[in-house]
């Protein structure tokens, strides 16, 4: 039986959900298509693996605030411009984070503080960002501004916390540059630990306000469970994690290989990795921070063997230092997920064309309602 359509009013303006006018079955057919046309020259596509619920997935929210006449609005940007689109509850996002994002505005407002006006780089409050632990219960609330200076702050987040006492962390981020990224280089925490931590795959993972980790945590065991089941370890293997984040793929392989590396090039990342093997107990494993095309290529330099990559890279794809450096490695296996089926089906053919033949191929749908499809493909050398 179809599942039905959950009208949002806010889709003609957002445009962030592509394709909420279809039922969730045809989106999924969608998708399968979608790789099939990609990736179905290599091998047969195992048929894409959907939500029994696919409605607010998202552990990580975010809004941009601002000032329509002498109202404070919080929103979302409409795509491809910097208007904000007034929401106050979103079909794809967590509730009780869009809960507390209405309660911030109505605080700001109460409080007599300004939303951030970048045209004059003036005001106070540019951005929130909350992420929530699905399984920990775990709530952090980071407060972007545009200036150090926060006025009234304990009474705000005093206030905060009594109406929200879910919330496990609030931390202050400073951004008071003209750019694009959500978040500044400067934090400091205003309540708890300044990083929440979240179970996955029987793993404890921290997450803090900067590092990237997976937004729709109910498809990320599926997709792991299912790249761990392509990597078929069984404890003699060293296997390198590319792009590895925070080290969560890394660390829930640990247990069924025989050593584990991760290479990730953002720094803040590479440190909740450490702490989250040490989380874990995990000790065969080790971590370093680079790019990871630069990574592969010493790596081949200096003759390292490793039997399984795993490798997840942004929407861009590998860059070709690293696939030319790869097929160097020559890895008995690799495990490639992807964001990007276009970026990876061009992958695919150096790898395929450079000693690879495609094993498996299986979608699995981590963004319902939007156009994207992560993508697990195995490969191995010939």
């Amino acid at each position: 039986m179809s599942k039905p359509v959950l009208h949002c009013p806010h889709a003609k303006k957002c445009g962030g959900c592509q394709l909420q006018n279809m039922t969730y079955e045809r989106q999924l057919s969608f998708k399968q298509v979608k790789v099939i046309k990609l990736l179905g020259k290599y091998r047969h596509v195992d048929e894409i693996i959907g939500m029994p619920h696919p409605y607010h997935y998202r552990n990580k929210v975010q809004a941009a605030f601002g000032e329509r006449g002498r109202e404070i609005i919080s929103g979302i940007y409409q795509s491809s411009t910097h208007k904000i689109v007034p929401v106050d509850r979103c079909l794809i996002e967590d509730e009780k984070a869009d809960e507390i994002i209405v309660t911030i505005r109505k605080l700001v407002k109460s409080f007599k503080l300004r939303a951030f006006n970048d045209e004059i780089m003036k005001g106070f409050l540019r951005h929130v960002l909350i992420k929530r632990g699905f399984s920990s219960g775990q709530v952090m609330v980071v407060l972007v501004t545009g200036t150090m200076e926060f006025p009234k702050e304990e009474p705000f987040v005093n206030a905060l916390l009594s109406r929200h006492p879910e919330i496990t962390t609030i931390v202050q981020n400073v951004n008071n540059k003209r750019t694009s990224l959500l978040l500044g280089e400067e934090s400091r925490v205003l309540f708890g630990d300044g990083y929440i931590e979240e179970d996955l795959c029987g793993f404890r993972f921290r997450i803090s306000p900067k590092a990237f980790y997976q937004i729709n945590p109910t498809q990320t065991e599926v997709l792991y469970n299912k790249a761990l089941t392509f990597a078929e370890l069984t404890g003699k293997e060293t296997v390198l994690d590319a792009y590895c984040g925070t080290g969560t793929i890394g660390i829930i392989a640990s247990p069924r290989a025989k050593g584990v590396v991760g290479v990730e090039l953002n720094a803040d990342a590479v440190k909740d990795a450490k702490v989250n093997a040490g989380l874990n107990g995990v000790e065969n494993i080790e971590f370093y921070e680079d790019d990871a095309g630069r990574f592969m290529v010493k790596e081949a330099q200096r003759g390292a063997r490793y039997d399984v990559v795993l490798m997840d890279p942004p929407r861009a794809g590998a860059s070709q230092e690293f696939l030319r450096s790869l097929v160097t490695l020559a890895p008995k296996k690799v495990v490639y997920i992807s964001c990007n089926p276009e970026t990876q089906a061009r992958d695919l053919a150096f790898l395929v064309k450079n000693g690879y033949r495609v094993k498996k191929i299986q979608p699995v749908d981590m963004f319902p309602h939007t156009e994207h499809v992560e993508c697990v493909v195995s490969l191995m050398r010939k």
